[in-house]
C-alpha cells in the first residue's frame, strides 16, 4: 500500500471509529480527551539545553518534558499511526517556534522557514510518511494564520542510520554526524532567503543529547546557512546509574 493511501486510510478510521485517547488511553474518546486536550494547552514554550551540549547546538526551545499527556500523544503519532494528531501536535510546535522567535527578538512578521529534520527512508516507511514534515506544515500553518509568514523547506536528505534510541551521548554523537546528506540546490535557496530576512527554525520532535540538531546546524553552516535557533516539542532528561539528572534548563 502507498504510504499517502495508508496515511488516508489512518486518518479515516481515526475519525469514524471511537479510539482511544492518545494522552491517558479513555477508550471512545477520539484523539485526545478534553483533560488531555487542556494539559497539552496548558504547555508554554521555555528554553531548554543538554547537559553537556554538543558544540554547535543552537539554542532550542521545548513545550514541555518528555513525559505524561505529550509523551504519549508523540509515541501514539510516532509508533501508533495515530496520524490525525499531527493537527494538535502541529500547533503546539507552531508555539514553540514562535518562542524561538522570541528568543531571537524576531520582529512580528518576520518570514520564517521551518527546517524539519528528515525522517530516514525506513522510519518514514514505518510511519507512512516523514513525520517531522507532516507536523512542519501543519505548524506553518498556524504560523500563517497568526501573522507569521511561513515556509517549510528540505534542505538535507537522511542517511540510512542505526536507532539511536538507546545510545549514549557519544555514540549519539558519532551517529548524527553522518545522519544527513545535503541537497546544494535547495541549501542555496534556504542560504539566498536568509540573506533576504528570513528566519530559518530547526525543527525536531523530541531533544536528547542535541546531537542530530548540532548535526544538521553544522551542515547548513557549512552551505552557507546561519541556523541560529532550534523549536521541538518535548526535551528528555536523561539519567545515569552513576549519577544525578542531567539537565535541560
Amino acid at each position: 500500500m502507498t504510504s499517502w493511501l495508508a496515511e488516508t486510510w489512518a486518518g479515516l478510521a481515526d475519525l469514524v471509529l471511537p479510539a482511544e485517547c492518545a494522552g491517558c488511553r479513555a477508550p471512545g474518546a477520539g484523539r485526545l480527551c478534553v483533560a488531555c486536550l487542556a494539559s497539552l494547552s496548558a504547555l508554554r514554550a521555555h528554553p531548554v539545553r543538554p547537559t553537556p551540549a554538543p558544540s554547535g547546538l543552537p539554542p532550542c526551545v521545548a513545550m514541555g518534558g518528555y513525559d505524561g499527556v505529550l509523551r504519549d500523544t508523540l509515541l501514539a503519532y510516532k509508533e501508533r499511526g495515530r496520524y490525525r494528531l499531527a493537527e494538535p501536535l502541529g500547533d503546539l510546535l507552531a508555539g514553540s517556534v514562535i518562542g524561538a522567535l522570541d528568543v531571537l527578538r524576531a520582529p512580528a512578521g518576520t518570514p520564517v522557514l521551518l527546517v524539519p529534520v528528515p525522517d530516514s527512508a525506513t522510519a518514514a516507511r514505518e510511519r507512512y510518511g516523514d513525520h517531522m514534515r507532516r507536523l512542519a506544515l501543519r505548524a506553518a500553518r498556524r504560523l500563517e494564520r497568526v501573522g507569521w509568514p511561513t515556509g517549510v523547506a528540505a534542505p538535507v536528505t537522511a542517511r540510512p542510520r542505526a536507532d539511536s534510541a538507546h545510545l549514549g551521548t557519544a555514540d549519539r554523537a558519532a551517529v548524527a554526524a553522518g545522519a544527513f546528506a545535503a541537497r546544494t540546490r535547495v541549501l542555496r535557496q534556504v542560504a539566498e532567503a536568509q540573506r533576504r530576512g528570513a528566519v530559518p527554525v530547526l525543527l525536531d520532535d523530541i531533544v536528547t543529547t542535541g546531537a542530530t540538531l548540532a548535526a544538521l546546524a553544522g551542515l547548513l553552516a557549512a552551505h552557507g546557512v546561519d541556523a541560529r535557533i532550534a523549536a521541538v516539542l518535548a526535551a528528555t532528561q536523561r539519567r545515569y546509574p552513576a549519577g544525578p539528572a542531567t539537565s535541560f534548563r
